[in-house]
């Protein structure tokens, strides 16, 4: 029998924390806050979109720091929504 986390922390500088099977998976900066849909966040998809081909594996698990990151930020390809 595991030990269930209720109140995960995030790790230090990270922004949110999610419980995935038991591991807790934290993402995102610190201190900012995503800005879909403008410039900043375009920039931010893009660049992610570039990770997504350099990291296979992030990008097939739908729990990674980074597919949890590109949700918050709202891209959906190369455009941030």
């Amino acid at each position: 029998m595991g030990k269930e986390r209720k109140n995960s922390k995030p790790a230090k500088g990270k922004a949110k924390a999610k419980i995935v099977d038991g591991k807790k998976v934290s993402y995102g900066q610190a201190g900012k806050t995503p800005a879909p849909g403008t410039a900043k966040g375009n920039s931010y998809c893009s660049r992610s979109d570039a990770q997504m081909k350099k990291y296979p594996k992030a990008a097939k698990d739908p729990n990674s720091p980074l597919r949890l990151s590109r949700k918050r930020w709202g891209c959906k390809g190369k455009k941030s929504t």
